[in-house]
């Protein structure tokens, strides 16, 4: 049995942070109903490096995290759709949305509303600024947060800087959040069987993930710099090879001594970092020329062998065919899926469980193609159904 098996997902969210949360809760067995606007889909459906995906509405954005979802088209600007909606959340166990703060509210589907409806929701708002404060008004994307939470500005060399973050990584970041943050109160509805309301900020996140920078200025009034990839320590740092460029992770006291061991030169070790920071030019003069007497393969395979971190940088295509990503259960490939031609393989979860595990169990599926039978477990008859339709509520 899957850790979220019996639990039903309303997932009124879009682009990537929310619907990232809950493809994590559906891999481990959630019931995760997908709700979109019949005029105006989840805008990742026509994001991603596959235009003809795009234009039919199955961009790769929208595949990287909707297997395991069933698809609702409503219109909650309608009365009509409103109500199914309510009647989908007296069903329910979790809503995660990811609208403007206030926009649910303004529709009558605030917290307090549908806790009304559902005294053990567990309603989950993930915004850009969180609802409350100066900026609780205020949208944004991934890169807006970087921008605004000196990210960017850390990000780069001295001599090009601020760079934005290669992958949109506070959404991701943001979207595990929120699956940590869902998965918190399940568990402590558990004990108190009291819904709760979840409010997640992206800025937070962000901030998060730059935590010890965080403390770093806090305590010293020392805003972080873009050290591109250089590090305090030389034995941290990125260096030039025989036939391409190497990263050194020889990061505490007895990683280095056992480096400058390895590389022939034992009077180099430090016995304290104090002695490392005050030595780095002379530290980084000696492993540019000792490492460039090899390949970055020779270099990694080693280093690794001796028990000193060290990888040479990789591109993201030979990444994926690194032998070690096909021996984790990483990746699931699709194939004959409705509304997109031949295969595609999207990420599943990135930690196994002795059982229980992870399982993708159904494709992405086209827009709408659940909400009739959706609405008829919520006891709507064909003929009900037809008029939802006719009144554009679906």
């Amino acid at each position: 049995m899957r850790p979220f098996e019996g639990i039903r997902v309303i997932d009124a969210t879009h682009v990537l942070a929310g619907p990232f949360a809950t493809y994590q809760l559906a891999l481990f067995g959630a019931d995760v109903i997908k709700i979109e606007d019949p005029n105006e889909p989840d805008q990742s459906r026509m994001s991603g490096s596959d235009r003809q995906l795009n234009r039919e509405g199955m961009g790769v954005y929208y595949l990287s995290q909707a297997s395991n979802k069933r698809s609702v088209t409503l219109n909650l600007k309608t009365e009509q759709g409103r109500e199914v909606f309510k009647r989908l959340i007296a069903t329910a166990d979790v809503l995660v949305e990811n609208y403007r703060p206030g926009a649910f509210a303004a529709l009558g589907l605030g917290y307090d509303d549908l806790i009304a409806i559902q005294p053990k929701l567990i309603y989950c708002s993930i915004s850009a600024f969180g609802h409350s404060g100066p900026r609780g008004n205020q949208t944004a994307y991934d890169f807006v947060i970087q921008a605004t939470t000196g990210l960017m500005a850390m990000t780069g060399t001295r001599e090009t800087n601020p760079i934005k973050i290669g992958a949109p990584a506070i959404d991701y970041a943001t979207g595990t959040m929120a699956a940590f943050a869902l998965s918190s109160a399940l568990f402590q509805r558990e004990r108190t069987q009291q819904g709760q309301h979840i409010d997640l900020a992206m800025n937070d996140v962000a901030l998060m993930l730059a935590a010890s920078h965080v403390t770093g200025y806090l305590r010293t009034g020392q805003p972080p710099q873009p050290n591109g990839n250089s590090h305090p320590h030389a034995t941290n740092c990125c260096f030039e090879t025989k036939d391409g460029l190497l990263m050194l992770g020889a990061s505490n006291l007895r990683q280095q001594r056992r480096l400058w061991q390895l590389l022939g030169r034992p009077e180099m070790a430090k016995d304290n970092n104090d002695q490392r920071h005050d030595d780095k030019p002379r530290e980084m003069a000696e492993l540019a020329d000792i490492l460039r007497t090899r390949t970055a393969d020779e270099w990694e395979a080693f280093l690794q062998a001796n028990h000193v971190p060290a990888a040479r940088v990789r591109a993201l295509p030979e990444a994926l065919s690194d032998p070690q990503i096909g021996s984790r259960p990483f990746l699931h490939r699709h194939n004959n899926v409705p509304g997109v031609a031949g295969e595609f393989t999207v990420p599943a979860a990135a930690f196994k469980l002795a059982h229980g595990a992870a399982e993708i169990t159904s494709p992405p599926p086209t827009l709408g193609a659940d909400t009739d039978a959706v609405l008829q477990e919520l006891g709507y008859d064909a003929a009900a159904i037809a008029r939802l339709r006719q009144a554009k509520a679906l």
